[in-house]
């Protein structure tokens, strides 16, 4: 800034001109009575604290160069000095700053005014420096109730408390330039957690994306099968509706279900009772024949044991089920199976027999020998399923002879 000086005073007025606005500044006067002393009435060493503490830098310059019309350009130091200086005497500066300083702390100075005494005013110096140092530094020292002694006092301990304030900024940088280091030790290790982060939250958003697709599949499913299933409602309605004893059909299809299969329990038990009582018959029969029949009947045996007494081994009385077969040899069948130890069942293969009673002569039979060249296509059919849904042993021979019905037993026994 220019270089502010004081200049002369005028022998004839007895005032100061400035050479920048010709206007004519009085000489400071003495502060009497109750009147606010001014800032220009102050002693000179209220000036520097006054200026540094109580007005900011930034409003100072703004004053400075309103006032000297911007001829005013430096900052700083030299800006704060020349202000100091033109404090001494009463000019357009001091004026600006005496307004200023007013309307900033007019609260203050309202609360200043209501004391009275300089014991008060300097007890309430001491109470409300702490809080707000540029108010009451500027209120006390204008009070007129301030004594050199209290003014003294009050300009010392602002000049200590500037030397500590001073020391407590140096400390501060020191703090603040480690805060700073530590500061961007934090920044880059905030920016790694944000990375890692970052991609935390890219993962997430394919996973959601991924089970959202999942969501979307599974309700499409979802409402495929109640589209099928209110399909399937609508047309059961629909036969509900055509036909009325739907159920009670049902119902009456699983009661004969359980029927037939109590009627095949029964025929089974009956065979095998009737295949008891042959048995017995047989045996009366055979010991009341005539001498021909037994001459037969030991032939037969004989034959039996001729052929089986090394290949066959006793059927432990399991029952084998001759289908088909000529009707004459069919007691020739009986005495070959028997004679092993089995019990003989016969079905001659649809010809004179029902071929409806063959799936209860299969459930009762252990081993089946089936002669394919004289059976129906039914039964023959019937046998093949039969025994192989129940894994059940089963022979197909073609001749209808006892030479075929006797290999048929040696088949079975040795794969048994």
């Amino acid at each position: 800034m220019c270089q502010v000086h004081l200049n002369p005073v005028d022998t004839s007025t007895g005032v100061t001109i400035t050479a920048e606005t010709d206007a004519p500044v009085m000489s400071k006067p003495k502060s009497t009575g109750s009147r606010r002393r001014l800032l220009w009435e102050l002693d000179g060493r209220a000036h520097c604290p006054i200026v540094g503490i109580c007005l900011p830098v930034p409003v100072l310059h703004r004053m400075v160069d309103k006032a000297y019309r911007g001829q005013n350009i430096n900052k700083g130091y030299d800006l704060h000095k020349g202000a100091v200086a033109e404090c001494k005497t009463r000019n357009l500066l001091t004026e600006a700053i005496q307004r200023e300083l007013g309307q900033r702390y007019k609260m203050t100075l309202q609360q200043a005014a209501r004391l009275k005494t300089t014991d008060a005013l300097s007890a309430w110096w001491q109470a409300e420096s702490p809080k707000d140092l540029a108010g009451a530094l500027w209120a006390t020292l204008t009070h007129p109730r301030c004594t050199p002694e209290l003014e003294r006092q009050i300009l010392g301990e602002v000049h200590m408390l500037q030397h500590q304030v001073g020391a407590t900024q140096r400390a501060d940088l020191k703090r603040m330039e480690a805060v700073l280091d530590e500061n961007a030790v934090l920044g880059r290790v905030l920016a790694r957690v944000q990375q890692r982060q970052s991609q935390l939250s890219n993962k997430n958003v394919e996973r959601q994306a991924a089970l959202q697709a999942q969501i979307m599949q599974l309700r499409g499913e979802v409402i495929t099968r109640d589209t099928l299933l209110m399909a399937l409602q609508a047309q059961l309605q629909k036969l509900e509706v055509a036909v009325p004893d739907l159920a009670c059909r049902a119902k009456q299809a699983a009661e004969l279900q359980q029927q037939a299969d109590r009627i095949h329990a029964l025929e089974r038990a009956l065979l095998l009772t009737q295949q008891k009582s042959e048995r017995q018959s047989r045996l009366i029969a055979a010991q009341t024949s005539e001498p021909a029949c037994r001459v037969l009947q030991a032939d037969s045996a004989s034959q039996l044991a001729d052929t089986l007494v090394n290949q066959t081994k006793c059927l432990d009385d399991r029952a084998v089920l001759c289908v088909g077969g000529r009707t004459a040899s069919v007691p020739l069948y009986r005495h070959i199976v028997e004679g092993t130890g089995g019990r003989f069942l016969h079905h001659d293969g649809g010809d004179e027999e029902s071929v409806s009673k063959l799936d209860a002569t299969l459930a009762a039979a252990d081993l089946v020998i089936c002669q394919t060249g004289c059976i129906s296509h039914d039964a023959y059919w019937r046998v093949k399923d039969h025994c192989k849904r129940t894994g059940k042993q089963c022979v197909f021979v073609e001749n209808t002879g006892t030479t075929s019905l006797k290999r048929a037993l040696v088949e079975l026994q040795q794969s048994d």
